[in-house]
């Protein structure tokens, strides 16, 4: 995973994956843990990366300090969930400002405001995930909700509102 948080060698492994899957469309998912993601996501797009994900879980670790054992059933673990939405967010931006190229964005999404957060920032679809535990049909009430938060938006497509955040703005 060394690769992930150097620009020049996830570029190197996009290219092989490249000339690997001529045909077929690559998805890269971008760590996290980097000092700016804009570079790597530059890096990837210029190699062959069709669209990336952004981003992977943060390491983290939990544990009982009554038994002195970890909660999670290894010494760490991936941090995922809202806890992760606001960093998350800000390297979907980030993301955005630095390449052309399709993002899909997650991290905590449990609500269609979650998903307009996203797309305001420059996603152009999100992922639900740690949501599905609790409720598996998450997704599901995700789209039966998104039509109303579009119209409280005042937006009908995606487009209109992906990207709209702006820095000046905020």
């Amino acid at each position: 995973m060394q690769f992930g948080s150097d620009p020049a060698m996830a570029a190197e492994v996009v290219s092989a994956a490249r000339r690997a899957a001529v045909k077929r469309p690559l998805w890269v998912k971008l760590s996290p843990l980097v000092t700016d993601i804009g570079l790597t996501a530059k890096a990837v797009v210029e190699a062959g990366a069709d669209a990336l994900t952004v981003a992977n879980t943060y390491p983290a670790m939990s544990l009982d300090f009554r038994t002195g054992k970890s909660k999670l059933g290894n010494e760490t673990g991936g941090l995922s969930g809202p806890a992760i939405k606001p960093i998350t967010l800000r390297l979907v931006w980030e993301t955005f400002e630095a390449v052309n190229a399709p993002i899909l964005g997650l991290g905590g999404i449990e609500s269609a405001s979650d998903v307009l957060e996203y797309l305001a920032v420059g996603a152009t679809c999100v992922q639900v995930g740690t949501a599905s535990f609790t409720d598996p049909r998450a997704s599901e009430r995700l789209v039966r909700e998104l039509p109303k938060a579009f119209f409280e938006a005042n937006v009908f497509t995606v487009n209109e509102i992906r990207g709209r955040f702006s820095a000046e703005n905020g």
